[in-house]
């Protein structure tokens, strides 16, 4: 069985290609979740694994220390095998700001996804659009904000 690999890249001090295994070894979380289709009607499943937070925080994302709201401006952008993407702030899963539990699934209702690759499991969405099956890649990205002139009329504060 070949195991699917994902990438993650962007503003990190330590990108890393992850499998399954490697996920593993982190806390594990399991959360049952309920979510509308829009072709199926309601989906409930239970999934296991880390929390996207505890996966991204361990690549090392580069924010400006001295500035505490300087982790505000990163963008989470994650990519699925099919090429679908969905985005996630860095503040949505922050436990300092909105804190959302958002799992790096390994397990779906028991069965490993060690060879489709995990999924964003997003237990606060009441519809499944952000679900993205088997990820390839999850990018952060702090350019948006860096540098880029306050808008006219309002003093940029950090």
């Amino acid at each position: 069985m070949t195991l699917a690999e994902l990438d993650l890249t962007g503003d990190l001090s330590r990108p890393a290609r992850l499998t399954v295994p490697d996920l593993l070894v982190l806390p594990q979380h399991r959360v049952a979740v309920s979510f509308e289709c829009a072709t199926r009607g309601v989906q409930r499943h239970e999934f296991s694994g880390p929390r996207l937070h505890e996966v991204l925080a361990g690549a090392g994302p580069s924010f400006d220390p001295v500035r505490r709201k300087d982790r505000l401006r990163f963008l989470i952008t994650v990519t699925g095998k099919d090429g679908h993407h969905a985005v996630l702030s860095w503040a949505e899963i922050d436990p300092d700001f909105a804190g959302a539990a958002v799992l790096l699934a390994v397990t779906i209702d028991g069965t490993p996804l060690d060879a489709s690759g995990p999924q964003p499991v997003l237990p606060q969405d009441r519809c499944g659009a952000r679900h993205i099956s088997g990820i390839t890649a999850i990018r952060v990205d702090g350019t948006y904000g860096s540098g880029a002139p306050a808008p006219a009329g309002r003093a940029h504060t950090g």
